[in-house]
């Protein structure tokens, strides 16, 4: 990865905005009515800012355990909290992640386009 690289997901892109030794930060689309997957991290910590739209946040696989973020709201995620982002069918929801740099540590507990780890 590098900077300004712009890698297409199943639920939209992610753009690398900063890539540090420290720090790794990423502009993230997910297009409305899609959803990453359900995952944890065994080491990652991330700061998420929606910057537009509405982010819904999952903490399960249950689909009432959410909440649902706003324009200018955050979430920390620290390493072991699962969690899923989604847009509803609403619209688009653009967010930035700053998070340590461990990028590859990803354990996908549930998939909507067969990925789990």
């Amino acid at each position: 990865m590098q900077k300004g690289e712009i890698i297409d997901k199943p639920w939209g892109y992610e753009k690398i905005l900063e890539l540090g030794n420290r720090v790794v930060m990423k502009e993230m689309r997910i297009t409305k009515g899609k959803r990453m997957s359900l995952q944890k991290h065994l080491y990652k910590e991330e700061i998420i800012v929606v910057v537009v739209g509405f982010l819904i946040v999952w903490f399960s696989d249950k689909q009432d355990d959410f909440k649902i973020l706003g324009q200018g709201e955050s979430i920390h995620v620290k390493p072991g909290m699962v969690h899923r982002f989604g847009a509803s069918d609403q619209g688009d929801v653009i967010i930035i992640e700053a998070s340590t740099p461990e990028l590859s540590d990803v354990v996908r507990l549930a998939d909507d386009f067969g990925r789990v780890t």
